[in-house]
C-alpha cells in the first residue's frame, strides 16, 4: 500500500497517474475555494461607513499555502518536475484568475491583474522550489543514462589516432575542410 501512495507515478498505470492527478487538482482547487471566498471585492463595514473589508483573512491565506505546499511535496516526490505546477500552482491561478474576471463592476484603478500576476509567481514559484527539494529525497529518480554516455577503455590500444584515447570523430559540417 505504501509503494502505491508513495511510489513513482512513472512507475505506476497510466490510469492511476491520471487519476491521482486529477485528484490532486481537485484537492487544490477545493483549497482555494473552501480557504479564499469567490467574490473577493472590498465592501464597507456597514452601510455609509468608509472603511472596506474584504472576505479574504491571514489565517484562510495560510491555510492554502500550506495546503499547496504540501501538495507541491508530494507531487514533487512522485512525479516529474513539472506536473506539481500543472497539478497544484495551475487550478487555484485559474479559479483566482476567474474571480477577478467575473466582478460585475470594475475593480478599483484596475490593480486586479498585477494583484493576479504577482499572486500567480508566488504561488508558481513556491510550488517549483518545494517540488524539486522534495525530488531530492527521492529512492529512485527514475532518471537513467544507460546508453547515453559511451565508455571507453583508456588502454594502449588505439585506433590508429596515436594517442590511446578512443575518441569518437564526429561528422564535419564542412565537407571540404581537413579535420
Amino acid at each position: 500500500m505504501t509503494e502505491k501512495l508513495l511510489g513513482l507515478l512513472s512507475k505506476r498505470p497510466w490510469t492511476e497517474r491520471w487519476l491521482t492527478r486529477l485528484l490532486g487538482a481537485a484537492l487544490s482547487s477545493a483549497a482555494y475555494l473552501l480557504c479564499l471566498p469567490w467574490d473577493l471585492r472590498n465592501r464597507p463595514e456597514s452601510p455609509g461607513s468608509t472603511t472596506e473589508t474584504t472576505p479574504v483573512s491571514v489565517l484562510g491565506v495560510a491555510a492554502l499555502a500550506v495546503t499547496l505546499l504540501l501538495l507541491a511535496v508530494y507531487f514533487g516526490r512522485r512525479d516529474a518536475l513539472a506536473w506539481p505546477l500543472l497539478v497544484v500552482a495551475a487550478p487555484p491561478a485559474t479559479l483566482m484568475y476567474l474571480s477577478f474576471r467575473t466582478n460585475p463592476e470594475p475593480p478599483d484603478a484596475s490593480l486586479w491583474p498585477l494583484t493576479w500576476a504577482f499572486s500567480t509567481l508566488v504561488m508558481a514559484a513556491g510550488v517549483l522550489v518545494l517540488a524539486s527539494v522534495a525530488r531530492q529525497f527521492r529512492e529512485d529518480t527514475g532518471d537513467s543514462t544507460d546508453g547515453l554516455v559511451f565508455s571507453h577503455s583508456s588502454s594502449g590500444a588505439s585506433s590508429g589516432t596515436g594517442g590511446g584515447s578512443s575518441a569518437v570523430r564526429r561528422p564535419s559540417l564542412n565537407p571540404g575542410a581537413r579535420s
